[in-house]
């Protein structure tokens, strides 16, 4: 049986990894702290307005996202998790399809779990679309 600390942060990456695919900026903005920070698979770092302007310019087209062998480490009010993100997606226009071993970072606010960060790590060869 999943704790219930486990259950609402697998809980929050599903909710992470429905509103990436669908793009809605919305439900990422409530679903991150607002110093949320993203390290991308090629080491940069977007801050939390950054990461939302990917989709509200549409820069960023993800067209399928899945979150997977997620396993959650539960510190209190912090969790580590590590998973496996698989994407397929354009950045302007040029193909950024890829699959990542990702770190989420959760905070608890009161009830409810937030991500504060996410880094990307590639697996086997990915290729950034050009340009960055």
């Amino acid at each position: 049986m999943t704790d219930p600390t486990t259950a609402d942060v697998l809980e929050l990456g599903r909710r992470w990894a429905e509103a990436e695919q669908r793009a809605d900026v919305e439900t990422l903005d409530a679903l991150t702290v607002a110093d949320f920070a993203l390290v991308g698979p090629l080491g940069f770092v977007l801050d939390k307005q950054q990461w939302l302007n990917r989709y509200r310019t549409k820069d960023l087209i993800t067209t399928s996202l899945t979150w997977g062998e997620v396993t959650v480490r539960a510190y209190g009010d912090a969790a580590v998790v590590i998973g496996l993100h698989t994407q397929q997606a354009s950045y302007r226009g040029q193909p950024s399809d890829g699959q990542f071993r990702a770190t989420h970072i959760a905070v608890r606010a009161g009830e409810r779990w937030q991500l504060a960060g996410i880094q990307l790590s590639p697996i086997g060869a990915f290729r950034p679309p050009e340009g960055i």
